[in-house]
């Protein structure tokens, strides 16, 4: 059944006529290897695997795959994820990849044809949670429902304009739960949130709205005081807020806020940063400062 292929390779283009299926004639054919066997060890790994048992669906495996920015070898990889799980596991698999950009997780939501335009074998169809589609949750009533949600919320809405709400829901909603669950949802948010303007805000609300509890990052943000240029990192993280909601800064306020040399004042503009429409709502009450 599959070796007259091999001698009569052109058999395919009558074959796919009877199957109403129009492929391109071939203007040549090569015979490859049969053996699909790995020749050198390859490392491939899925960020986290999950199997997940249902009383009305059977089992089921979660793929989970955090992906930072575009990347044109991701589907090959991603669909020879699900190909090895589906083979060692015999089980069927699920992708989620969650984004923190809005054109990331388009880009990874869109299905990926695998095969040739006749007749794709394999579609590649991931679940993608990203700010084009996480709910902005920016109440501690509704942070508190669900702070799991709330917290991987927070982290893909990392560049929203409302990311100061958005955390400062989070944050208040961490106080009434136990150190320990706070302790290991805020060290997420703080490492999701990486280096962008809205880590900083959040280092501060740790400091300031969870100071109960102690962490790594918590000791190292009360220390960080007596640390050199630590002022112009604040008076940064206060200009890229701004800037980010489209606030206008005269240069007036630009130069008050790096020329700012109170760390305390500086907090203080930076927790209202991710609210104040102008930067006389930035100043309001600090005029002498």
């Amino acid at each position: 059944m599959h070796r007259i292929f091999q001698e009569h390779p052109e058999l395919f283009s009558r074959v796919s006529e009877v199957l109403s299926v129009a492929f391109a004639p071939p203007v040549s054919v090569t015979v490859l290897p049969t053996d699909l066997t790995e020749t050198r060890p390859l490392e491939r790994r899925v960020d986290t695997l999950l199997r997940f048992d249902t009383e009305e669906d059977g089992p089921f495996l979660l793929a989970v795959e955090a992906q930072g920015k575009k990347d044109p070898a991701k589907p090959a990889s991603w669909a020879y994820y699900l190909a090895y799980l589906y083979t060692k596991y015999q089980l069927p698999p699920v992708l989620l990849v969650v984004c923190q950009d809005r054109l990331t997780a388009e880009w990874a939501a869109r299905p990926v044809r695998i095969g040739p335009a006749p007749w794709a074998s394999l579609t590649l169809r991931p679940l993608v949670a990203g700010p084009h589609n996480m709910p902005v949750i920016t109440s501690i009533a509704e942070a508190r429902k669900d702070l799991a949600l709330a917290t991987l919320a927070a982290i893909t809405h990392a560049d929203n304009q409302d990311v100061g709400a958005i955390l400062k829901s989070v944050s208040g909603a961490l106080r009434e739960v136990s150190e320990e669950l706070a302790y290991t949802l805020a060290e997420f948010i703080a490492q999701g949130l990486g280096k962008r303007p809205a880590a900083e805000l959040w280092r501060q609300l740790m400091a300031v709205d969870l100071s109960f509890f102690t962490s790594p990052i918590s000791e190292e943000i009360r220390d960080e005081g007596r640390m050199e240029g630590r002022v112009e990192g604040v008076a940064e993280s206060i200009l890229l807020l701004l800037a980010q909601r489209d606030v206008h800064v005269p240069d007036e306020a630009r130069q008050r806020i790096t020329g700012c040399a109170d760390l305390g004042t500086l907090h203080r503009w930076l927790l209202r940063a991710p609210s104040a429409a102008s930067t006389e709502e930035l100043f309001e009450g600090d005029e002498g400062e």
